[in-house]
């Protein structure tokens, strides 16, 4: 191109291509902008025509330094003095990004007319520099003498970065008489969608007297962006008519307001009108059927594309992990590379997730690698977030705090993240402690709905009441605490640190409709041993028309479970397939295996694990091993082991429990072949909070500062107990050591420790509360009892399975854990 510029010299055009008015096509300004340039200069003249060549080599020039040459050509020529070249020049330098350049040559030209402002500001607007196209107009309307058209505010609205400046805007459209123009009313209803309630833009939308399709469009497009979808498929139903835009719009609407039937007749109106072929309704139809669970649709989609781009192969990855399918997810990145096709960084957020899902750290690793290079672990928050996700689900939660602790901008989601992660993997403290320190972080974070559902879980798992009471205070303040989430995490923290009172009051102030809060009432209830309520508050919810869905039924047969419920436990199992059509999963099969184990009917169970017709795994086999750890049936108990070992090897908790059973049964040659792998146990320990201090005490543990007190409060304590018939039951002393030092052992359980310190430290017959992170063993549990009694203390047990109300000398458990 740059060979042919000489021929401008002179204004030598004539003869050199034929005339390309739609050239103009490819810039901002309107092609009918030429057409108002030759009235003003005369067409048909042979100085029109050089004008066409000369936008023939605008055409060309796709590089910076090609418009320097052009402009320069321009200059000497003197064609610059031309006020429509002038303007296609400005909108060149914008066109290839700057601005600077773009502003120098406007500001050169003499007598600017309408087009040349509307390319300056158009220009500011394409390139984000939203002020300054409002600076330019505001220029444009004081200083030139001339009048906008309908070219000019569609540009100026979407620089609007305020509602003020839009009424402004609006004002200006009102007093020019352009207001009803199609494109500026449609760029009104976008602007008030944006900032304004969107029943502005309604009311401005029904005022048109002529609508175009880019007024639907602006109009529906609205109603998704301020998320009302059900309004935008009820204003969809007077369409005859639907573009490409509409559908997009339309699908996204189905998807959020979960309506997946409207949105697969929408996709038969594609098919029917050949819309389905262009790639963003192909690409969209993908996240439409991935949401909805309908995989089969998502791949017939994406296979029938013609022309696939990276947002594409985004959004068929996404459905996959969506959907929990990792492997194919997998292989779907495998075959993109194939491809040829670049990933980026949402390409990464998928890949990261389905990665977590199947636990593959040293992937895992990889994909931290690979965002580093390309610098998007620390340029985009996004990515980094995503990365602290994905080590936080796993189980790697010091690698997620050391990329927390790299990212150089944190936003309330990678708080969220990071307190989530050390609280589903067990850290609760160490979640409280990063929620504790974003609060004091000097209001630059400000907590959200994911905050509250991230910290209130780690109070409820370490029993942290006060906490949880002190951020139910804020909630209260902030008019949050009816939100069905968050209300629902409160019932949840309340009922798990045995406020089970508190947690059905709250349960009763949040909207029911739906199964969450249901759930986490059942579950509760559970936990406390109170089955039958359970299956009242089941009953209940039926009435109220709420459909259970499969979380409902892992948390009824948990609590069937807990209460000894074989009966009732085995028709919500039946029911759950019979009349709602739930597939049983390895949860459910689970808590079966419980069930029976719990109630000692152990070859009911083993009979119930080889009759499942899916494969079971470790959770199943350690439900059957630790049934028989507590019925003392090694036999099965060794099959068990084997079974679980094939499948989980590496897990040391099973290996514990398989020794603690040889043990009980004395058998301890069998002990020793296990300790012998040099595996560690999880060392057990119990908390509570005293003085808004949390203490924790584990098994063995002579650090305390209060040690001597707590082991002469305990000696009293065995001394009156022995009085009133307390024998020991050394069963649950796991060394083969003398009688007197088993005793010992017993008593430095962690749970005795931490019981006898709140006997020293609280006033008489307050109540007492502990968390322990093991089972109970029926020693302790035992001890609890006599203590109950003889000091007249209530006194409340959480362990790793359900809560134990020890009073006068009895256990709401019924002894039956």
């Amino acid at each position: 191109m740059l060979r042919l510029v000489p021929i401008c010299k002179g204004g030598r055009f004539t003869g050199f291509l034929q005339s390309v008015g739609a050239v103009l096509r490819e810039f901002s300004a309107p092609a009918n902008a030429l057409q108002d340039c030759r009235k003003d200069h005369g067409t048909e003249t042979q100085h029109g025509k050089e004008i066409d060549d000369v936008h023939m080599l605008f055409r060309h020039c796709t590089k910076l330094q090609s418009a320097k040459c052009l402009h320069a050509r321009l200059i000497v020529s003197q064609a610059i003095q031309n006020v429509c070249i002038s303007a296609k020049l400005v909108n060149l330098y914008c066109y290839l990004g700057n601005l600077v350049l773009a502003r120098h040559a406007f500001d050169n030209i003499q007598n600017r007319d309408v087009y040349a402002w509307n390319a300056m500001i158009s220009g500011y607007v394409r390139l984000g520099s939203s002020s300054e196209a409002i600076r330019c107009f505001s220029l444009f309307m004081m200083t030139s003498g001339l009048q906008p058209d309908y070219r000019t505010f569609p540009s100026v609205l979407k620089a609007c970065r305020s509602l003020l400046d839009g009424m402004k805007i609006h004002c200006s459209a009102l007093k020019f008489g352009f207001v009803w123009d199609v494109f500026v009313a449609a760029s009104l209803i976008h602007l008030y969608c944006r900032y304004g309630p969107v029943t502005n833009a309604r009311r401005l939308f029904d005022e048109m007297p002529v609508r175009d399709m880019g007024s639907w469009n602006a109009m529906i497009s609205g109603y998704c962006q301020s998320g009302n979808a059900k309004e935008a498929l009820t204003l969809s139903k007077e369409l005859k008519v639907m573009d490409a835009v509409t559908i997009v719009s339309l699908l996204a609407a189905c998807t959020e307001a979960g309506d997946f039937i409207r949105g697969v007749l929408i996709h038969l109106y594609s098919i029917k009108h050949g819309l389905d072929s262009e790639l963003f309704v192909s690409n969209k139809l993908i996240d439409m059927y991935a949401e909805s669970g309908n995989l089969k649709s998502c791949q017939k989609v994406f296979d029938r594309m013609i022309v696939r781009d990276l947002i594409s192969w985004n959004s068929i990855i996404k459905a996959y992990e969506l959907n929990e399918q990792p492997l194919k997810a997998v292989r779907l990145f495998e075959e993109m590379r194939l491809n040829r096709v670049q990933p980026d960084c949402l390409t990464l957020i998928s890949l990261a997730s389905t990665l977590a899902q199947l636990g593959d750290v040293r992937a895992g690793r990889s994909v931290q690698g690979f965002t580093l290079r390309k610098g998007w672990l620390l340029e985009d928050i996004t990515v980094g977030n995503t990365v602290v996700d994905m080590y936080g689900k796993l189980g790697l939660v010091d690698s997620a705090r050391a990329v927390f602790d790299w990212l150089p901008n944190k936003d309330v989601i990678s708080w969220n993240t990071i307190i989530s992660g050390y609280a589903q993997n067990g850290f609760a403290t160490e979640a409280i402690e990063m929620y504790n320190e974003m609060e004091e972080g000097g209001g630059e974070i400000t907590p959200n709905q994911g905050t509250w559902v991230s910290v209130l879980p780690a109070c409820s798992q370490s029993g942290a009441l006060r906490q949880g009471m002190k951020i139910h205070g804020r909630l209260l303040k902030n008019g949050l605490s009816s939100d069905v989430f968050i209300g629902t995490s409160l019932a949840d923290m309340y009922g798990k640190c045995g406020r089970l009172e508190d947690a059905l009051s709250l349960f009763y102030q949040i909207p029911r409709v739906s199964s969450v809060p249901w759930n986490t009432l059942i579950a509760c209830h559970g936990l406390h041993g109170h089955g039958e309520k359970a299956m009242m508050l089941f009953s209940k919810m039926l009435d109220e028309g709420v459909k259970p869905d499969h979380i409902t039924f892992v948390t009824l047969l948990s609590a069937c479970s807990h209460s000894g419920l074989v009966d009732k436990g085995q028709w919500c199992f039946e029911m759950m397939q019979r009349d709602y059509g739930i597939a049983p999963s390895l949860k459910h099969y689970g808590c079966m295996v419980d069930l029976f184990g719990r109630a000692g009917q152990l070859e009911t169970a083993f009979s119930f694990i080889k009759s499942m017709p899916i494969q079971p795994d470790a959770s199943i086999w350690g439900a059957l091993l630790g049934a028989c750890r507590v019925h003392g049936n090694v036999d099965l108990g060794k099959i068990a082991s084997e079974h679980l070992f094939e499948v989980e090897p590496e897990h040391v908790g099973y290996h514990v429990l398989l020794s603690n059973m040889y043990a009980s049964a004395g058998k301890w040659e069998g002990v020793d072949e296990i300790r012998g792998k040099g595996l560690r146990k999880t060392p057990g320990w119990s908390s509570m909070e005293v003085n808004n201090k949390v203490e924790v005490f584990y098994t063995g543990n002579q650090s305390h500062p209060m040690y001597e007190e707590i082991y002469k409060e305990l000696t009293l304590l065995h001394a009156k107990m022995k009085m009133i018939g307390y024998v020991p039951d050394q069963r649950f002393v796991l060394q083969d050591v003398e009688d007197d030092e088993k005793e010992h052992i017993l008593m430095s359980h962690s749970e005795r420790l931490a019981i006898a310190f709140a006997l020293i430290t609280t006033p008489p017959k307050t109540r007492i509360q502990i968390f322990k992170n093991l089972r109970v063993c029926s020693d302790c549990h035992s001890v609890t009892k006599f203590i109950s009694r003889i000091t007249e203390r209530e006194i409340i047990v959480r362990d790793s399975n359900r809560f134990h109300h020890f009073k006068d000398g009895v256990c709401s458990c019924g002894d039956y854990w």
